[in-house]
């Protein structure tokens, strides 16, 4: 099938689900409404841009035409250039819908829960957690996203470790390639000799699992009911308020302590623990698929060590593209986005060349 077979079929999708929304009778079957909303919605810029695309190239024949019709110089010339717009408009057009046709990652759309993780590295690890969070907090103010800390656990220097979620427009989309080890290489401020200084933090991205997603069973779950530790006021060994939660059929384990109300601290739990079993499934399912992945930026693998932050040299490199920066400075202060569109770029040209193969 050409691309062109392809687009035509978008757009009769598109206009069966435009007609299937004009039925008012639709608002009474709300799932379907959402559902049909959704899928047209997600289709909507492909038939936009092939639109224009066909409006160019008729505009490119009509071109031609005068050309080959028109004997007045001055309109030939016009007749000239606008031909040479519009072919070069074209071929990014072409471009385009190549990449809006892509296949979709489906979870692309979602809200995220993110971790980071204090690793090797002792106290320069925790600061290096603290910095990362920060990182992240200013990126997401210029991507127009929500974050809210869901829980901390603090040392003098800095994190050893930080949940938070970030809500937006296709939040998944671009923090998907952040999981992995991060690895800093400075010089500490309690080093004497002037000697660099290598540590690891650990970041995880999971996608938020909606209902329709995920059920979480809580009769696979045992609930544990404890007193909070550390720092929090006179509450803290008084109060059972800290919630832990551990699905017995994976082992997996969340602890939240840092509200003073029970209920609210297994809330928080339960948003995690699902947002870990759905995460968990997702990565099974890419396993599964690993094969047709194969070049794709991977996005899972929590062991791997996907970037590091070289300060004495101003240097970032993140190694599953070969992508070096020195613009470390305004990295570190939150400016992620050549980093994010390199790395999108790069999956895109990968996906595009496995479509050519």
């Amino acid at each position: 099938m050409s691309i062109f077979d392809k687009l035509d079929s978008v757009v009769k999708r598109y206009e069966t689900l435009t007609e299937r929304l004009a039925d008012p009778t639709i608002y009474d079957r709300q799932e379907e409404f959402k559902k049909t909303s959704a899928e047209r919605a997600s289709i909507e810029e492909v038939v936009q841009v092939y639109t224009e695309y066909k409006k160019i190239r008729e505009d490119i024949d009509g071109a031609k035409e005068l050309l080959r019709m028109e004997s007045d110089e001055e309109m030939r010339e016009m007749a000239k250039e606008e031909l040479a717009e519009n072919e070069i408009k074209l071929e990014d057009m072409e471009q385009s819908l190549k990449l809006l046709l892509l296949p979709k990652d489906p979870l692309d759309e979602k809200n995220v829960i993110m971790e980071i993780r204090a690793g090797a590295g002792g106290d320069e690890a925790s600061i290096f957690a603290a910095d990362v969070y920060r990182m992240y907090q200013n990126a997401f103010k210029d991507f127009g996203f929500r974050s809210e800390l869901i829980s901390l656990s603090e040392n003098a220097e800095g994190f050893k470790e930080v949940i938070f979620s970030v809500s937006g427009e296709k939040v998944y989309s671009k923090m998907k390639y952040e999981s992995g080890v991060h690895r800093v290489q400075r010089v500490p401020k309690t080093e004497t000799q002037g000697r660099i200084h290598t540590s690891t933090i650990t970041v995880a991205v999971l996608p938020e699992a909606d209902e329709v997603d995920f059920v979480l069973d809580m009769n696979e779950i045992r609930v544990d009911i404890y007193r909070a530790s550390g720092a929090g006021g006179q509450h803290v060994n008084t109060t059972e308020s800290a919630v832990r939660l551990t699905h017995i059929p994976t082992g997996l384990s969340v602890a939240i302590q840092d509200e003073r109300s029970q209920h609210k601290n297994k809330d928080k739990a339960i948003k995690i623990m699902k947002a870990k079993l759905y995460d968990k499934k997702v990565q099974e399912a890419n396993a599964a698929h690993a094969a047709a992945r194969k070049g794709q930026v991977g996005t899972g693998d929590r062991s791997e060590r996907i970037r590091t932050y070289n300060f004495p040299q101003g240097r970032l490199t993140d190694h599953r593209i070969g992508l070096t920066l020195y613009s470390l400075d305004r990295i570190i202060e939150g400016d992620i986005t050549p980093v994010v569109e390199a790395l999108i770029a790069y999956n895109q040209a990968e996906l595009l060349k496995g479509q050519e193969d």
